[in-house]
């Protein structure tokens, strides 16, 4: 056991009488220490409910001979740091949630890892620890938030509150309406109720064998979740006595099965950037081009909010991830897992109860998977699009260019009704480095729809979209602008193509122009200049990387 270091020998007496001040008896020397990661706090909702949690752990490892100790990592709640500089942090605390965990274990010589997670980048940066470190480590997604309610309708917080504040301005509903719809959007704990990137996440964790089955789409504040919680924390103690750890599991079939996974469920475009940064850590070479080759083989199989009418209650219900692998268990590549079975075994066993939630693959929503990349002049690197969340006659799209320095100025326009059907709405210098931080653009793709423009109009950035975007969005335009790419030439009235089915995005200029244009580009100041996101800029790469602080 990697706690040996501070608690055998006489030269340990001072480790050990530390450890004493904390409640341990002798006997507990004898046993694996584990270290419950939690990223409870009180300002995120998926994570108000991981006090429980954390106890039900406790329960599971002190049943199976470990020792237990708590300690906590931050979180950050992407929908209140939404449109304003808050919004720049939250990729970046993915690296900072990584450091933390490898710092906290490897300080104080702990066994295995449970961790508790929920939120967007919270379940990345875990994984990333996990990867990095490996030590046995098993994640516990704390699950999804049920539905709201009001006038026997169903509610969620990206149709209802975001998409509802364009509909209020538009006119189309009353600022009482949308009162009405704030408060009883979100009745709960738990992340956020459609396919956003905190649910991907959790299912692609599963997917890739890191969570126990059913852990995803179990719901938050219910008996099923305190059950996985204790079987975690006794299956933590299993692992580390079969010295199973997460480079065993992760390997390049776990990503390609969790790629699978995301193409079929239609989930968010962040992946792109948290699966090869996971990949990037436990040493396996996965390009942003696996997810286009694997995408044109996987049909999309759900369509969840916001795509579509279903929620993460209703794939809970149809069976969960047990039931989506079950559908794709031919195409599956088989893997361990850290529950002990393999993923084709989990497959093979799982039933589906709904197959209007998960539609067989010959009744596929569309052949192809939910993602797509993008290459061509403006984005020679790549760029990501949700393409099963875009209408069929917006696939294909051209449009004069309206182009704008940062987030701000985008949503001031679209406010106020500068921007028209047939535009491309243009959004850069919000990639990792120059945001810096790359921050997610919901409010103007959500005011776009609000408004009545989601299916007339495109949106084009270097920074991302969060998991809630739907429409023709096409985010991660690599390299940046900061970095001196394409993007940074595009003017007003330039024409940019959009053809989705063909993998293209191109500016319509000659190559004579675009290298005139790129060779005279005065960028401006950098927004950030001191603390934690200047120093992030100066390491950040290309979204098209996972936006990875590379190793040195």
């Amino acid at each position: 056991m990697k706690s040996r270091e501070v608690k055998d020998g006489i030269e340990r007496a001072p480790h050990r009488a530390l450890f004493h001040a904390t409640g341990v008896r002798k006997s507990d020397f004898k046993k694996p220490f584990i270290g419950i990661v939690s990223s409870f706090t009180d300002l995120i909702p998926g994570h108000i409910g991981m006090r429980d949690l954390e106890r039900f752990v406790e329960k599971g490892v002190h049943s199976a001979g470990g020792y237990p100790f708590i300690f906590c990592v931050p979180g950050i709640c992407d929908g209140i740091a939404m449109g304003h500089k808050g919004m720049s942090y939250s990729l970046p605390s993915r690296e900072l949630i990584a450091d933390i965990i490898e710092s906290v274990t490897l300080a104080h010589s702990l066994d295995g890892l449970v961790m508790i997670t929920n939120c967007d980048k919270i379940t990345p940066g875990m994984l990333m620890a996990a990867a990095r470190l490996d030590v046995p480590s098993i994640v516990l997604t704390a699950g999804p938030m049920i539905t709201g309610r009001l006038e026997k309708k169903k509610l969620s917080l990206v149709r209802d509150t975001f998409e509802g504040v364009g509909r209020c301005k538009s006119g189309e509903i009353s600022l009482g309406k949308l009162g009405e719809l704030e408060m009883e959007a979100c009745p709960g704990p738990g992340s956020c109720q459609g396919l956003y990137t905190a649910n991907t996440m959790a299912c692609l964790t599963e997917a890739m064998g890191m969570s126990l089955s059913g852990c995803a789409t179990g719901l938050a504040g219910l008996s099923k979740k305190r059950r996985i919680a204790l079987d975690s924390g006794e299956r933590i103690v299993k692992l580390i006595k079969d010295k199973i750890t997460p480079r065993k599991i992760l390997n390049i079939n776990a990503f390609r099965n969790a790629i699978i996974v995301d193409l079929a469920l239609g989930g968010s475009t962040n992946t792109t950037l948290h699966l090869p940064a996971i990949a990037y850590e436990a040493g396996v070479n996965l390009k942003l081009e696996e997810f286009d080759k694997l995408s044109k083989k996987i049909p999309h199989i759900t369509l969840l909010e916001p795509a579509g009418n279903h929620y993460m209650e209703d794939l809970e219900y149809a069976g969960g991830i047990p039931a989506v692998l079950h559908t794709l268990k031919d195409k599956l590549y088989d893997n361990i897992t850290v529950s002990g079975r393999s993923i084709k075994a989990i497959a093979k066993s799982a039933k589906v109860y709904d197959r209007d939630v998960i539609r067989p693959l010959s009744k596929a929503y569309h052949t192809e998977g939910g993602l797509a990349v993008l290459k061509g002049t403006l984005a020679p690197d790549g760029a990501v699009v949700k393409q099963g969340a875009v209408v069929e006659s917006m696939l294909k799209f051209k449009g004069k260019a309206k182009v704008f320095d940062s987030e701000e100025e985008a949503i001031k326009a679209i406010t106020g009704q500068k921007i028209k059907a047939g535009d491309v709405v243009v959004i850069r210098y919000e990639g990792p480095r120059g945001g810096p931080g790359m921050r997610e653009m919901l409010l103007p793709t959500a005011a776009l729809i609000g408004i009545g423009l989601g299916d007339k109009v495109a949106l084009v950035t270097d920074g991302r979209f969060s998991g809630g975007t739907r429409g023709p969005c096409i985010g991660h335009i690599s390299p940046e602008a900061a970095s001196g790419g394409p993007i940074a030439a595009v003017k007003n009235g330039d024409i940019i193509s959009i053809d989705i089915p063909n993998r293209k995005i191109d500016l319509l200029i000659s190559k004579g122009e675009l290298k005139k244009r790129l060779s005279k580009i005065k960028h401006p100041k950098a927004k950030i200049t001191e603390g934690y996101l200047a120093r992030y800029a100066s390491f950040v790469q290309s979204a098209n990387t996972g936006a990875i602080v590379k190793k040195i």
